[in-house]
């Protein structure tokens, strides 16, 4: 995206727990937010969260984001978008129901990914069942990472309402994403208003952050990362809480990515269980060729020596107290200076056994 280095977050409120950013310092043609809360950091710092736990983590953040758009007057009829697996970790009708706003109807999406030898090679989307709900605002929620199961669904669906001769008002996406979600939200805004003059746009809320993938042939420091579907900070913009909260520990930080999959992590935990333990075997099997300083820079995304001045232009916190950011400056200083006697080898022997103990009852 151009202009990225100029972007910066700033306040927009706090309320009930819940820390909300919005993206601003480019032309936008779109909304889009970070919220941050104590359960969404939770799960995006520990795997070990599964299940119904996942669903549950995302109600408070999800509520309270719905009460400032129904009070900013930017949803009325709303319209879910069910794309099945991943998306029904995301609480949109119970969110709904709490902050009183009527649900018209839920249309249902499949779409999964297909792998070919441990990579991406395409899509498979294998029932589709839409309801139409004219000038309404349709809700989705889903990961981003390379955004293709996204495009491809959106475009689906807005070709169904242009055959019915219908339209949206807007669509309000939440995600734990990635940022080229903004390069391909924009890009579709402008796809939609040729048809739709008065299509008000996407506002997407990002769950504690916009994060960066992988790029295509770059397996990370550790050789072990995913193209197009692992996330982690670099040239990112990550919310100041859950900075803080993460490394306030000594592990998070060096997770394969910040989510894993969403879909796996609910319905299918050992196939999560398998992904998080062959990570961190990896881990130890290279932890000898591994850079422990260079693989700290990559996470972190940005030099280990670096000045405060850089480090909040690297961070995108140019617009938020000078105070908070001087102390989490600091904090990253103490949390790189306490990793000087620990070596990845421990690292990922005591994440083994900390996931292990911790989800053995799925383990059989």
């Amino acid at each position: 995206m151009t202009g990225w280095e100029n972007t910066y977050i700033t306040p927009e409120f706090n309320d009930q727990g819940v820390d909300c950013y919005k993206l601003a310092g480019a032309r936008f043609l779109n909304e889009y937010y970070i919220v941050s809360e104590a359960e969404t950091r939770k799960l995006m710092n520990r795997p070990e969260v599964v299940g119904y736990e996942v669903y549950a983590s995302l109600i408070q953040a999800t509520s309270q984001m719905m009460f400032y758009l129904k009070d900013h007057g930017k949803i009325s009829t709303a319209n879910i978008l069910s794309i099945l697996r991943g998306a029904l970790n995301y609480p949109l009708e119970e969110s709904c129901y709490r902050e009183h706003i009527r649900v018209h109807d839920i249309s249902f999406m499949s779409s999964e990914r297909v792998f070919t030898d441990g990579e991406v090679t395409g899509l498979a989307v294998k029932y589709a069942k839409l309801a139409m709900v004219p000038d309404s605002t349709l809700l989705i929620g889903d990961i981003i990472a390379s955004g293709d199961t996204l495009v491809n669904c959106l475009k689906y669906v807005i070709a169904f309402y242009k055959e019915h001769g219908a339209k949206l008002r807007n669509i309000v996406f939440f995600t734990i994403g990635a940022k080229r979600g903004i390069d391909l939200l924009e890009q579709l805004t402008r796809e939609i208003r040729v048809d739709w003059p008065g299509f008000e746009g996407f506002i997407t809320v990002y769950y504690e952050g916009i994060f960066s993938c992988y790029e295509e042939g770059d397996k990370g420091v550790s050789g072990i990362n995913r193209a197009n579907i692992d996330f982690y900070w670099k040239d990112g913009i990550i919310a100041p809480a859950f900075r803080r909260e993460t490394l306030s520990k000594q592990n998070p930080l060096f997770e394969k990515c910040t989510i894993y999959d969403g879909g796996a992590r609910r319905y299918e935990i050992r196939e999560h269980i398998e992904e998080v333990l062959e990570f961190w075997n990896g881990i130890l099997k290279r932890a000898d060729i591994i850079e422990k300083d260079k693989l700290l820079e990559e996470k972190l995304g940005h030099p280990l020596e670096i000045s405060y001045e850089d480090w909040v232009r690297s961070c995108h916190y140019w617009n938020l107290d000078e105070r908070e950011n001087r102390w989490l400056y600091e904090q990253e200083r103490g949390y790189i200076k306490s990793l000087d006697g620990v070596t990845l080898r421990e690292i990922a022997q005591q994440r083994i056994e900390e996931f292990t103990s911790a989800l053995k009852k799925y383990i059989f």
